[in-house]
């Protein structure tokens, strides 16, 4: 989901709110409300500036600068935001960007949880060291997988970023977290094949998750990709049957 302007709360009664210092963060986006980007849950997304991939699908690439002091969202805004939904909404997700980019996103996320939220993270897996530091506080997480491992950089157009996702991948499958593991996909991009090779991998390292998502032409700012004429269908019915064998759950997402 993109990136949209924080909208006045609904008023709730407040049972723990958060010191002003407890949220100095890059907030460059807030959807105040969701259904889809935390699974079973009513969530608020937060949106992290900064990422340093260069992925050209992307639909929030107004993110990627990390513009200190120039963020759209200040703590007392957040913290009343936070406030007022307690009772409302069942988890916060913290999406970008890239979050685990922040050295403070342990602390945000532990800060939530103490206001009874159940916490979300969208991640690529960039940073895999942060991300074990966090993965005790998440509830679940989505994390982007762009290409193959050693293909990466064809998309994030980072020499050997695949390696850092890889180890993200085996970390998340190993915390016992709930997650889901979710490609887009777009054919000047990554081919059927591709699709196979990133299934068995990810099977390999035991996943059980898997999600294909068609390319959405909202927000993204590659006129080469928007350009293209997409097939109806985005994968093959036999591309499809063999990555269903791979997975406990395996579906597609339209746009």
């Amino acid at each position: 989901m993109n990136a949209h302007t924080l909208l006045n709360p609904r008023s709730a009664k407040s049972n723990k709110t958060l010191s002003s210092d407890s949220l100095v963060h890059p907030i460059s986006g807030v959807t105040p409300f969701t259904t889809i980007d935390f699974p079973n849950r009513l969530a608020a997304v937060f949106y992290a500036q900064g990422c340093p991939w260069r992925c050209r699908y992307c639909f929030n690439s107004h993110l990627w600068p990390l513009q200190e002091g120039k963020f759209d969202f200040d703590s007392d805004e957040i913290q009343k935001f936070l406030s007022l939904r307690q009772g409302f909404l069942d988890g916060i997700v913290f999406s970008g960007g890239e979050p685990t980019l922040h050295p403070q996103l342990a602390s945000w996320m532990q800060r939530v949880k103490e206001m009874g939220y159940e916490v979300g993270l969208h991640t690529s897996g960039m940073f895999p060291e942060r991300l074990e530091e966090v993965l005790p506080l998440c509830d679940w997480v989505g994390m982007d997988l762009k290409a193959p491992f050693d293909h990466y950089e064809r998309i994030t157009q980072v020499e050997r970023s695949g390696e850092s996702a890889c180890k993200s991948v085996s970390m998340i499958v190993k915390s016992g977290v709930d997650y889901e593991f979710r490609t887009t996909v777009h054919p000047l991009l990554l081919s059927e094949e591709d699709l196979l090779q990133m299934g068995r991998e990810l099977s390999s390292l035991g996943a059980e998750c898997f999600v294909l998502q068609e390319f959405r032409r909202s927000g993204c700012n590659d006129d080469e990709l928007c350009n293209e004429r997409l097939p109806a269908l985005f994968i093959s019915r036999s591309v499809h049957e063999a990555l269903g064998h791979l997975f406990k759950t395996f579906f597609l997402r339209h746009e």
